[in-house]
């Protein structure tokens, strides 16, 4: 009942509500952290995820590998591994984050994306397995290139956005 109820709250529920749940389950989290994920893995204490980290929805932490073919050969063959998440990065949709893998501060990593080796501070990576694709500071550049001011009111914004891609046309 425990499971059903931390898996709900961690769908539904209050971003303080979700980090005090994975804190109970035994994830290391800083403060600051948006978190939208709800699959820690079978192993939740071996995960650690900085401060200032926003994790977006479909986020898989795995912390084990695959093994079954040598089961029947070695009953309890399993390799464990630790999951870090440095200080202020971003881990995009459906992103899965396998054993032995360290992300480093200011990194950003890619929707769809399967982390399968150490990121390091400062980088975009993104991919099948992940690769670095730049620097974060070439992908500010990129970011403040495509750039739009949009006003902070829903029905304003929209009719900005609008006009930008679709010359002013009606939907």
């Amino acid at each position: 009942m425990r499971r059903l109820i931390d898996k709900l709250i961690l769908r539904y529920g209050s971003q303080p509500m979700r980090t005090r749940t994975l804190r109970r389950m035994g994830v290391r989290i800083g403060e600051d952290c948006r978190i939208y994920a709800t699959n820690f893995g079978s192993e939740p204490w071996l995960i650690q995820i900085g401060e200032r980290v926003c994790i977006s929805n479909d986020v898989t932490f795995v912390n084990h590998d695959l093994n079954w073919p040598l089961q029947k050969k070695y009953e309890s063959l399993t390799g464990f591994g630790t999951i870090e998440i440095g200080d202020n990065c971003q881990i995009g949709v459906r992103a899965t984050i396998l054993p032995r893998v360290t992300i480093g501060a200011n990194s950003i990593i890619g929707a769809c994306s399967v982390v399968t080796k150490d990121v390091p501070a400062n980088t975009v990576a993104a991919g099948h397995p992940a690769k670095v694709l730049c620097t974060l500071d070439e992908y500010e550049e990129k970011c403040r290139a495509r750039h739009i001011d949009i006003p902070r009111d829903r029905e304003a914004a929209r009719r900005v956005l609008v006009q930008h891609f679709w010359g002013g046309g009606t939907e």
